[in-house]
């Protein structure tokens, strides 16, 4: 059975805004673009699961978000690829930044600007970059952002609170706090 004409037209409006989330997130236009096909398609498959009442982004990015996750377990359990694996979001060559540089409006005056923030989010954890950019860039609330990630908001708000001082740190030049890149022993 076929996904009905309202159900795609809604999942059509929603390609932009997770086009936008899926190239912030892996800092690669072809990565993202498959990450977003796959999206797409299991959206499409299981449309009869989605709820009317949800938000179509927030489900999309949220299965977005989870075949991002799977990708990258079924990287990490290959032993090979493990080495000899390119993460666009790892590497300094450029081949990801025009896509990255989308992450503001074409008017904005400053691209010294947007290059420093692309390379700061390229630096900052994934748990810390992922509810950060939900929020600030999708504009989900902090409950849509748990949702997604299938964490608590309690976790969300404190992992966009490290992200944001770790980005802010990387901004002025300086290093993320020992915190910004996981726990912290406290004795």
């Amino acid at each position: 059975m076929q996904a009905p004409t309202a159900f795609r037209q809604q999942l059509l409006a929603a390609i932009p805004r997770l086009r936008r989330y899926a190239r912030s997130l892996v800092f690669d236009t072809h990565a993202a673009d498959d990450l977003v096909q796959t999206a797409l398609e299991r959206a499409l498959a299981h449309w009869h699961q989605f709820d009317q009442r949800r938000d179509i982004l927030v489900w999309a990015v949220a299965i977005a978000h989870n075949a991002y996750m799977d990708d990258r377990r079924r990287q990490a359990r290959l032993p090979l690829a493990g080495a000899a694996r390119h993460d666009a979001h790892e590497h300094d060559d450029g081949r990801a930044l025009p896509s990255a540089v989308e992450l503001q409006p074409a008017a904005s005056p400053d691209i010294g600007l947007r290059l420093d923030l692309v390379a700061a989010l390229k630096q900052l954890p994934l748990e810390q970059r992922e509810p950060l950019l939900l929020v600030t860039l999708e504009q989900l609330s902090y409950a849509e952002c748990a949702e997604v990630l299938r964490i608590p908001i309690g976790t969300v708000m404190s992992r966009i609170s490290r992200g944001r001082t770790a980005l802010r740190a990387l901004l002025a030049g300086h290093a993320p706090h020992a915190s910004a890149h996981g726990l912290r022993r406290v004795v």
